[in-house]
C-alpha cells in the first residue's frame, strides 16, 4: 500500500517543477494548504445534505405541489401475474412479436392484452409529476442558491476580474489566513465551503439514485456524479482551486433555470415553461460558449503556461476542459434544435428520465442525452405533450467542478 501511495501521490505528476509535498506540509501559523484529507468533510455534509432533501421533499416541495393542483396520482397497475412479471425482470421490459406471440399462447391471452400488461408495468415504475416536481425544485434551490453563494463569493476577489491571479504565487495559495493576508486575495475558508458544498451534492445524488425510482439515464447518471466527484476532488487536491470555482460558477449560472422550466412544465405553466426553456438556451450559450473558452480556458491554457509553466496534471486538467468544452457544443446543439422547435410549435420537449412509457402506441422520439438532462424532440401538434427538457451529466460540469 505504501508503495501504491507513493506512486499515486508521485510529486512530479501532481506538482509544478521544483515543488514537493514538502513544501506544502509546514506552511506558516494561520496558514493550510489544500489537502485530500479536508474532502472526506464531504461524505457526512452529503448524508446531511440526503437528509435534507428528503425532509424539503416531504414538507416543502410536496406542499407547493398540491397547492398548484399536483397532487400525488397512483396510476394503473398490472394485474398480479407470476409469468409475466418473471419475463419483466428477468429477460425483456418490451418483448417482441415472438415474445408476445409465445406469451399469449401460454396464459391463452389475446396478443394486445398481453402488450397492454407490460406497458401498464412500465408506467409503475414511472414516477409521478407529484415526484418530479419535488425532485426538481429541490434541485432547483439548491442550484439557485449555490450559485448565489458562489457569485457574491467570487465578486470580492480579483481572480474574478483577472484570470491571472489564479495562478500568481500558484501552489501556495492557502485556504485560511490572516486579515492582512485576506486583504491580498489570497484563498479563504469561504472557498473551501463552496468546493466541499458542491462535492457534498453530487455524493449525496449519488447516494439518492439508489432510493430514487430507478431511471432509465440510471447508469449514465452514476457515471456523470461519479466523473464530478473525482474533478471536483483533483482540482482541489491539485490547488487549482480559484480556476475551479469559476468553472463550478459558470456551470451554476444556467443550470437553475432548467429545472425553473421543469417546474413551471409540471404545473402545466406551458408558456412560463417555454419561456424559460428559451431563458436556459441563451444562458447556456453565454455561460458555456462563450465565457467559459474565452474567460476560463484561456486562463488554464495560455495564462498559467505563462505564469506557473505545464506539469503532468496540468496537461490531464487542461485536457478534461477541452473534452467539457467538445460537450457543451454538442449539446447546445441539441438544446438549440428543441428551443427552435419550442418557439415554432409553442411547446418544448418531454421529460423522458422516467417517462416509461405514457400511451397505448409506441411513440417514436428521439431521446438525446444534454447536460444534466435527456430531451426528446417534441413531436407534431397532434398529440404532442408539450413538456419540457429534463435534467442533469456534469462531467466536468460542475467540476473544476
Amino acid at each position: 500500500m505504501a508503495a501504491l501511495s507513493a506512486w499515486f501521490w508521485n510529486e512530479r505528476f501532481w506538482l509544478p517543477h521544483n515543488v514537493t509535498w514538502a513544501d506544502l506540509a509546514d506552511p506558516a501559523p494561520g496558514v493550510e494548504y489544500p489537502k485530500a484529507g479536508h474532502l472526506f468533510t464531504a461524505l457526512p455534509l452529503a448524508l446531511g445534505i440526503f437528509a435534507v432533501r428528503i425532509l424539503f421533499e416531504r414538507f416543502i416541495a410536496s406542499t407547493c405541489a398540491r397547492s398548484l393542483h399536483i397532487q400525488p396520482g397512483v396510476g394503473r397497475r398490472a394485474q398480479p401475474n407470476a409469468v409475466l412479471e418473471k419475463v419483466f425482470t428477468s429477460i425483456t421490459k418490451n418483448p417482441d412479436s415472438r415474445h408476445l406471440d409465445g406469451l399469449s399462447k401460454q396464459l391463452d391471452w389475446e396478443v394486445r392484452k398481453v402488450q397492454r400488461w407490460f406497458r401498464h408495468r412500465r408506467n409503475q415504475d414511472k414516477p409521478s409529476t407529484h415526484t418530479k416536481f419535488c425532485e426538481s425544485m429541490w434541485r432547483f434551490t439548491f442550484y439557485l442558491c449555490i450559485f448565489t453563494y458562489g457569485f457574491r463569493f467570487l465578486w470580492q476577489y480579483p481572480w474574478m476580474w483577472d484570470t491571472r491571479h489564479c495562478w500568481y504565487g500558484y501552489p501556495y495559495q492557502e485556504t485560511a489566513q490572516s486579515v492582512k493576508a485576506e486583504a491580498l486575495s489570497v484563498m479563504t475558508p469561504g472557498l473551501y465551503r463552496y468546493y466541499v458544498t458542491e462535492l457534498a451534492f453530487y455524493w449525496s445524488l449519488m447516494f439518492s439514485q439508489f432510493t430514487d425510482i430507478k431511471r432509465k439515464d440510471f447508469k449514465i447518471m452514476f457515471i456523470h456524479h461519479l466523473a464530478t466527484v473525482g474533478l471536483i476532488s483533483f482540482s482541489y487536491v491539485n490547488n487549482m482551486t480559484r480556476v475551479g470555482s469559476l468553472v463550478m460558477c459558470v456551470h451554476d449560472a444556467s443550470d437553475f433555470l432548467l429545472e425553473a422550466a421543469k417546474l413551471a412544465n409540471y404545473a402545466k405553466y406551458q408558456r412560463l415553461c417555454d419561456s424559460l426553456f428559451i431563458m436556459f438556451s441563451v444562458a447556456f450559450f453565454i455561460t458555456r460558449l462563450v465565457i467559459y473558452p474565452v474567460w476560463v480556458l484561456n486562463s488554464t491554457m495560455f495564462e498559467s503556461w505563462a505564469i506557473v509553466g505545464p506539469y503532468p496534471s496540468w496537461w490531464l486538467f487542461n485536457f478534461l476542459l477541452l473534452v467539457l468544452q467538445v460537450l457543451h457544443i454538442i449539446w447546445f446543439y441539441l438544446i438549440a434544435r428543441i428551443a427552435v422547435k419550442a418557439m415554432l410549435r409553442g411547446k418544448v420537449c418531454n421529460d423522458v428520465r422516467s417517462d416509461i412509457e405514457s400511451s397505448s402506441g409506441e411513440e417514436s422520439n428521439t431521446p438525446i442525452e444534454g447536460p444534466k438532462a435527456s430531451f426528446h424532440i417534441p413531436k407534431g401538434e397532434n398529440g404532442t405533450n408539450g413538456h419540457c427538457a429534463a435534467a442533469k451529466a456534469r462531467g466536468l460540469n460542475h467540476s473544476s467542478g
